[in-house]
C-alpha cells in the first residue's frame, strides 16, 4: 500500500454572503494589513544606542580634514590583474550615457559631456544610489575606448566632489558595490588615459578598498565588502595592492563562515543574496588565479556551497526562486553564475531543501515552499514576514509566485508582510513589521515582531510526494496554528493541497473573538491569464507558454483581484487568486484546493 495518501475529500463549504467576511481587497500596494502595533520594547535600545554612538564617533572621525591622508598610505603606480565581472551587461545604458543621458533605477538624468551628474539633484534615493555605487560603468566599457574614457572623466569628477568620506558616498554597501565596479574596469581606464590620471585612478581605488577594511559596516554585508576590497588589492599592483589583499582575505575566511551555512544558503534566507555573494567570489577567485595565487580554502569551499544550493534554487524557467528579500533575477544572470558547474541536472531538475526552503517535483510541476524562519537583526532588513509561503512553476510557466519584493523597492514596504506572498493571512493584522520612522533610519528596515517557529516534514511514495509544513505565527493573536498540506501526484502532475488552521494546545486558555477572517492568497505571474469558470470554484490559468491548468477550491469565496509584482524596482500589474472565509479560533477550519492539467476529462465549464 502507497504510504503517501492525498487529504481525503469532503464537501465544498457553506458559502458567504458578499461583504460578511472583511477582507483585504485591492493590490498590496503600500501597506496591505492594518498596523499591528508591533512594540519594539527594550530588547531593540541596545542596538540603537549602540548605532547612535558609533554612528556619530565615526562622522565625526571620518570628517576631520586629514582623516584623507590616511587613506593614501602606500600608493599603488600601477595595474596587475584584470578580473572580470561574470554579470550580464546590457550595453544600450552604456550607449544612452556616451549621449548624455543616465537611466538608473526607472529615472533618468540629463547631463551631457562635460556635465557632472553628481553635482546635480538625482531623480531618486535609488537613482543616487546606483549612480554612486558606479553601476553604470560596467555597461559603459563595452563602448571600447570612447567609453573607457568617459568613464575615467566620470571617475574623476566624482573624486574631485567627493574625495572626503561623506556618509551616503561612502556608506559601506554603495562603497563595497563602486569599488567592485571600479576594481573590474581599471586597468582598461588606465590604458586610456594618461600618465597623471592613470596614476589618480590607481589612488582612487586604493582609498575605497582601505576605506572597506574599516568601520563601520556591521556583520551583514561584511563578506560582500572584504570580497571588493580583496579584488582592489588583486588590482592595485606592488606592495600596496599586496597588502590591502592580504589583509581583506584573512578577514574573508571568518565573514564567510557567518555568512553562508553549511548546506550554501545565504544567512538572510535570500537566493538573490547568495547568488550576488557567489558572482563576487567568481570574479576574486579569477583575480587570484592571474596572480597565480590560490584561493582561500573557506573561499573555495563558500563557491562550491552556494553553488550547489544554486541547482535547488533555480527553477525551470530559468530565474531564482523569489523568496525572503530576492527577486527572481534573470535567466542570464544565473546561467553566468552556474557556468563553472560542471553538475549533470536529472530531467525536470533536483528536489530536496537549502536555507528553509523545500522543493518538490513532478515532470511538470515543480513546487517550491518556505518552511524557514526569517532572518533576525541585521540579517532581517530584506526578511518577509510570509511563513509557508509559495511558488509553483508548471512546465516553464512560473504561474504561482509571490509579489517579487526586493530591497530595490523601498517605497513597498508592506510587500514584505503575508499578503505580498502566496500564503494564508489570518486577521486583518500582521504578527511582523519592517522598522520604519526614524528607528528605520537609523537601524534599516529590519523586520521586528513576536518570532514563529516552523516545521517541515515530507514523505516520498511510489510516484507521490507528501509535504507537511507548519508554522505558529498566530498562535498569540488567534490560537491557531496553520499547517499547509502538500500532496503532489508525480503520476497525473497533480497538486493537491489543504490550509488546516487548528487550535494550538499551548493558547487555549486566553479569552479572544471566536473567530478571525481569512485569506488564502496565490499572486500570479505578470501576463498570466486567470478565468473564473461558472462554477465559481474553478479557474483556468494560462501561462506565457498558453498551456492551461486548473485551480480549483472549496473555500466560501473565491475572486480573482489585482496584484503587484516588483521587477528591478518597478512595479507591474499582476493578478491574484484570493480565497476568503472565517475561521472560528476553537475549532479546526480547513480549505482544499487543487491544481491539475487542463484537458482532462470532467474539466469544469
Amino acid at each position: 500500500m502507497n504510504p503517501v495518501r492525498p487529504p481525503s475529500e469532503r464537501a465544498a463549504s457553506p458559502g458567504v454572503g458578499e461583504g460578511a467576511i472583511p477582507g483585504l481587497r485591492g493590490a498590496p500596494v503600500r501597506t496591505p494589513v492594518r498596523a499591528s502595533g508591533v512594540q519594539t520594547g527594550p530588547t531593540l535600545w541596545p542596538a540603537i544606542t549602540g548605532r547612535m554612538l558609533t554612528r556619530q564617533m565615526w562622522i565625526e572621525l571620518y570628517g576631520l580634514p586629514g582623516y584623507a591622508m590616511t587613506l593614501a598610505a602606500g600608493r599603488a603606480v600601477a595595474f596587475a590583474a584584470t578580473p572580470r565581472d561574470f554579470r550580464p551587461t546590457e550595453p544600450a545604458l552604456g550607449k544612452a550615457i556616451l549621449g548624455g543621458r543616465f537611466h538608473l533605477a526607472g529615472s533618468n538624468l540629463d547631463a551631457e559631456a562635460p556635465a557632472d551628474p553628481f553635482n546635480r539633484p538625482s531623480p531618486s534615493r535609488a537613482f543616487a544610489t546606483d549612480l554612486h555605487a558606479f553601476v553604470w560603468l560596467p555597461s559603459l566599457m563595452l563602448q571600447e575606448d570612447r567609453g573607457a574614457r568617459e568613464a575615467v572623466r566620470l571617475t574623476l569628477i566624482w573624486s574631485e566632489a567627493f574625495a572626503r568620506w561623506s556618509p551616503f558616498a561612502w556608506d559601506p554597501q554603495i562603497l563595497a558595490r563602486r569599488t567592485f565596479n571600479l576594481a573590474c574596469a581599471a586597468r582598461r581606464m588606465g590604458a586610456v588615459a594618461s600618465e597623471a590620471d592613470r596614476l589618480r585612478l590607481a589612488d582612487i581605488l586604493g582609498r575605497q578598498a582601505r576605506q572597506l577594511l574599516r568601520p563601520p559596516g556591521g556583520l551583514a554585508g561584511k563578506a560582500e565588502r572584504l570580497v571588493a576590497a580583496a579584488l582592489a588589492g588583486c588590482v592595485l599592483a606592488g606592495r600596496s595592492g599586496g597588502r590591502i589583499r592580504r589583509t581583506a582575505l584573512a578577514r574573508l575566511t571568518g565573514a564567510l563562515r557567518v555568512t553562508v551555512f553549511g548546506d550554501g544558503s545565504h544567512t538572510s534566507r535570500s537566493p538573490e543574496a547568495g547568488l550576488e555573494l557567489l558572482l563576487d567570489l567568481l570574479s576574486l577567485n579569477d583575480a587570484l588565479s592571474q596572480l597565480s595565487e590560490p584561493a582561500p580554502e573557506a573561499m573555495a569551499g563558500a563557491i562550491v556551497r552556494l553553488t550547489t544550493a544554486l541547482r535547488l534554487q533555480t527553477l525551470p524557467d530559468g530565474r531564482l526562486t523569489a523568496f525572503q528579500g530576492g527577486g527572481p533575477s534573470t535567466p542570464a544572470r544565473v546561467a553566468a553564475a552556474r557556468a563553472h558547474d560542471d553538475h549533470v541536472e536529472p530531467p525536470g531538475g533536483v528536489a530536496g531543501t537549502v536555507g528553509g526552503l523545500t522543493r518538490i517535483r513532478s515532470p511538470l510541476l515543480t513546487i517550491v515552499a518556505d518552511a524557514g524562519s526569517p532572518g533576525k537583526g541585521a540579517w532581517s532588513e530584506t526578511a518577509c514576514a510570509q511563513p509557508l509561503a509559495l511558488e509553483i512553476v508548471c512546465g516553464r510557466d512560473r504561474l504561482i509566485t509571490g509579489c517579487g519584493w526586493t530591497p530595490r523597492a523601498a517605497d513597498r514596504q508592506g510587500l514584505r508582510l503575508a499578503p505580498g506572498h502566496s500564503t494564508l493571512t489570518l486577521g486583518e493584522q500582521s504578527f511582523a513589521e519592517p522598522l520604519g520612522g526614524w528607528k528605520g533610519e537609523l537601524l534599516g528596515p529590519r523586520l521586528y515582531g513576536r518570532p514563529y517557529n516552523c516545521s517541515a516534514e515530507q514523505r516520498d511514495g511510489d510516484g507521490a510526494v507528501w509535504l507537511e509544513i507548519e508554522h505558529d505565527a498566530w498562535a498569540v493573536q488567534y490560537g491557531l496554528l496553520h499547517q499547509r498540506r502538500l500532496y503532489l501526484d508525480q503520476r497525473l502532475d497533480e497538486l493537491r493541497a489543504e490550509e488546516r488552521l487548528h487550535p494550538s494546545p499551548d493558547h487555549r486558555d486566553t479569552v479572544r473573538a471566536i473567530a478571525a477572517p481569512y485569506a488564502v492568497r496565490f499572486h500570479l505571474e505578470p501576463g498570466a491569464q486567470a478565468s473564473l469558470a461558472r462554477d465559481r470554484r474553478s479557474i483556468l490559468l494560462r501561462g506565457h507558454s498558453g498551456r492551461g491548468w486548473w485551480f480549483r477550491t472549496d473555500g466560501p469565496d473565491v475572486a480573482i483581484e489585482p496584484s503587484v509584482h516588483v521587477e528591478d524596482g518597478l512595479t507591474r500589474r499582476s493578478l491574484q487568486i484570493v480565497v476568503r472565509g472565517s475561521a472560528r479560533t476553537d475549532a479546526e477550519t480547513r480549505i482544499r484546493w487543487k491544481l491539475s492539467p487542463a484537458g482532462a476529462a470532467g474539466d469544469p465549464v
